[in-house]
């Protein structure tokens, strides 16, 4: 068995590379860190709690740690629950993302490997997903975990184009859910196309259907949404497990979480 990380860095100093049109953004990137030091804060701690002196400490040093601020629940990798689309789904309360067992936050997985049907900014086309579920060699079954690689592992933070991802429609969403997926994950930074691009979308035609018409898809079917997801070309396209852990923030949309494939030794990568 080999395990495979698909979990994106948080690294603060990624926040100085988030374009200053989009500063909403940077708390879905990464933490701001507030460092504490061995020899300032933890060894100031230590002399409070225990009435010592720095002389008392071993090497005069307390215990290092850090304070996160700016912190989305939506931040680097994470989990989207069917709340964070809207207060109902399927007519009854969206469930948050504590209300799911670990049994359905693990799952089988599929790499629907859609690079050759993308656009900068697009909606990744319904007839692409037929095609790239075909590619996989068996058809998406109950419970599965089906996994978009639009190839934007291509692209650092810095890059204007990391910012210009393509994304899912609510049509797209709503095949792939129709099949039986559970839980819809991609490696761009977002499910929807980028707000710019909805936004032009809206402006021009007046469709409301296009305003974060991915997302609201989980309204009608529920399904867990996982985005910034990386090394989606280390994966075979089936035959793997992928386990989804969000950190247990209790009755929240969202949570980061650390998602890892489990892969039979022997079973082949995808296409690189």
């Amino acid at each position: 068995m080999t395990l495979i990380d698909l979990t994106c860095r948080l690294d603060p100093n990624d926040l100085a590379l988030v374009p200053q049109n989009m500063p909403d953004l940077a708390a879905v990137i990464a933490p701001s860190v507030e460092y504490q030091p061995h020899e300032t804060s933890g060894r100031d701690l230590m002399i409070a709690s225990f009435g010592c002196t720095a002389d008392d400490l071993p090497g005069g040093e307390g215990p290092a740690g850090e304070i996160l601020h700016r912190m989305s629940s939506h931040c680097g990798t994470h989990v989207d629950a069917p709340l964070h689309s809207g207060r109902f789904c399927e007519g009854r309360p969206s469930r948050s993302v504590s209300d799911f067992a670990l049994e359905e936050l693990y799952r089988p997985g599929l790499v629907l490997d859609v690079r050759a049907w993308t656009e900068p900014g697009g909606a990744i086309p319904v007839e692409a997903l037929e095609r790239a579920v075909a590619a996989t060699g068996r058809e998406i079954r109950d419970g599965d975990a089906v996994l978009i690689r639009t190839g934007q592992e291509r692209y650092a933070i810095g890059d204007p184009r990391y910012f210009a991802y393509p994304g899912m429609s609510g049509a797209g969403t709503r095949y792939l859910a129709g099949l039986g997926a559970t839980i819809l994950g991609t490696d761009a930074l977002g499910w929807d196309r980028p707000i710019p691009a909805m936004r032009k979308a809206f402006q021009e035609t007046g469709d409301t259907g296009q305003i974060w018409d991915g997302h609201y898809a989980v309204k009608d079917k529920e399904v867990l949404i996982v985005q910034q997801l990386e090394n989606l070309g280390a994966l075979p396209p089936a035959g793997f497990m992928v386990g989804f852990f969000p950190m247990k923030l209790m009755g929240t949309t969202a949570a980061p979480a650390r998602v890892v494939a489990f892969v039979e030794n022997g079973v082949r990568a995808g296409r690189t």
